[in-house]
């Protein structure tokens, strides 16, 4: 699995947590908080929004950690790696992109939410 850097996790889970703030009358932010949850579970490896949310946060704190750990040693320089967008077929209807089927972990009711489900 690639692991996101600990720039992306941290804009992905600020971004989240502001739709997420936004989402209550706000169908765009409702969207947008929805996407965001998929991205943080695909990025992190896992299927519930929670999980991914404490996933992100373990690994933004050991990424912190190391830095601190690093501060007056030589650093080393990264390689440079291309960046690329995934972008939907330019032919995919418009109402199809974005969209995840919504199913709960353990049957209904049972309260986990899946990435994309709609943030509560």
């Amino acid at each position: 699995m690639l692991t996101p850097s600990p720039a992306t996790l941290r804009n992905l889970v600020d971004e989240y947590e502001a739709a997420l703030a936004g989402a209550a009358g706000d169908p765009v932010a409702h969207q947008r908080a929805e996407d965001l949850a998929y991205t943080l579970c695909v990025s992190t490896g896992t299927r519930e929004v929670r999980l991914a949310l404490e996933s992100a946060r373990r690994r933004l704190g050991a990424a912190q950690g190391a830095a601190a750990a690093a501060v007056g040693s030589t650093p080393v320089p990264a390689a440079s790696v291309p960046t690329t967008s995934i972008r939907p077929p330019a032919d995919a209807a418009p109402s199809a992109v974005g969209q995840v089927p919504v199913a709960r972990a353990g049957g209904a009711g049972s309260g986990a939410a899946l990435c994309g489900d709609a943030p509560q």
